[in-house]
């Protein structure tokens, strides 16, 4: 069997355990004589995968007992509006800090249906940083800030979450669950499940249950969050092989030593990467600023994009695969989720060290 190093921003690679003990059960889960894709979403076997997923994200996020975790679908780019229909009334504001695409989309989408604002730009910089508490603009009446933990195009995050006066939302896609949550600053944190926990089509909801029911709107049922609260996100419908597949990848993060140990593992990993940077003389540039830089999403370039296209000709060759940077950015972006093994980190370290020695 073949494995690459997969570097892709999304999907990401999962631990190979994972797709060992899926591909097993693929055929006949359960010993129930079907797929888990054929089964009832309301049959005792998928009842029993969906608590148990419910449960590990509890058990590992150390989460408070008065949020609600919702499993929906949509992806966090359907929560950039929803998070705001349900969390503001028609008179009530929120602010948005934007720093970079994702930012700049949540902050879009939020607008159609709220009265939202533009607390903090990075657009000055280049979106190259983040900012500090005290540089965000945050208007009187403001009932909550939203913010993205890391842009996973730009490649910056949020070492520090701002300290603010009034709760945070976040759209944590690209970082979720590789650091320890402060849950008390937080109403409603959302991400895909994509980057960091599992398959496509899934989007996790952790919502301050008080937080629920109070937006006075006419909202469609699946816009609601309340529906999916008092329905254990069973009330449609649910993306079940994406659930199944994020318990197992819960179940192993917990196995592996839990929030603690993937921070440092993604140290670990990230280190690796902008040691080779930092040492290079500026022949690899990053444009992020020091204290800014992403542990997740590491993009570079390279003095010209005839090198470039070159670097990832031949890592590709070497089965150091999706390292081509976005296409509004270029260069070379390399993403280092959760299960990325240190292994793969380092033979990517090694191969841009010898590029750099044969071509710079």
């Amino acid at each position: 069997m073949k494995r690459v190093h997969n570097f892709s921003a999304g999907p990401c690679t999962l631990p190979l355990e994972v797709l060992e003990e899926t591909q097993g059960e693929f055929l006949d889960f359960a010993d129930n004589g079907m797929s888990i894709i054929e089964d009832s979403h309301r049959g005792p076997s998928y009842e029993k995968i969906h608590q148990n997923a419910l449960s590990s994200f509890r058990r590992l996020t150390n989460l408070p007992d008065d949020f609600a975790v919702l499993f929906l679908q949509g992806g966090a780019t359907l929560q950039f509006a929803q998070s705001a229909m349900n969390l503001l009334t028609e008179d009530e504001i929120a602010g948005y800090v934007n720093t970079g695409v994702w930012g700049q989309k949540s902050l879009e989408d939020a607008s159609k249906v709220a009265n939202v604002y533009e607390a903090w730009t990075g657009q000055e910089s280049d979106f190259t940083k983040t900012p500090e508490t005290g540089e965000i603009s945050i208007q009187h009446d403001t009932k909550w800030l939203h913010i993205t933990s890391n842009e996973t195009i730009g490649g910056i995050r949020f070492e520090q979450f701002p300290d603010v006066d009034i709760p945070m939302v976040a759209d944590m896609s690209s970082d979720f669950l590789s650091r320890s949550i402060d849950w008390g600053k937080f109403d409603l944190v959302y991400g895909g499940a994509q980057k960091n926990l599992g398959p496509a089509g899934l989007a996790i909801v952790i919502v301050r249950r008080e937080s629920l029911g109070k937006h006075g709107r006419n909202l469609p049922t699946y816009l609601d969050y309340q529906f999916h609260d008092k329905n254990d996100s069973l009330g449609n419908t649910p993306p079940m092989f994406p659930i199944y597949v994020m318990g197992k990848v819960l179940d192993w993060m917990e196995e592996n030593g839990g929030l603690t140990e993937f921070e440092r593992r993604a140290e670990i990993r990230s280190s690796l990467i902008y040691e080779v940077i930092d040492n290079s003389d500026g022949w690899y540039s990053s444009p992020v600023a020091t204290g800014s830089r992403s542990m997740m999403n590491i993009i570079f370039h390279l003095p010209d994009e005839t090198l470039e296209n070159k670097f990832i000709e031949e890592a590709t060759a070497l089965d150091l695969m999706n390292l081509k940077g976005h296409r509004s950015v270029g260069g070379v972006r390399t993403s280092l989720y959760n299960a990325m093994p240190i292994e793969s980190v380092e033979i990517l370290s090694n191969f841009m060290k010898d590029f750099l020695e044969s071509n710079g």
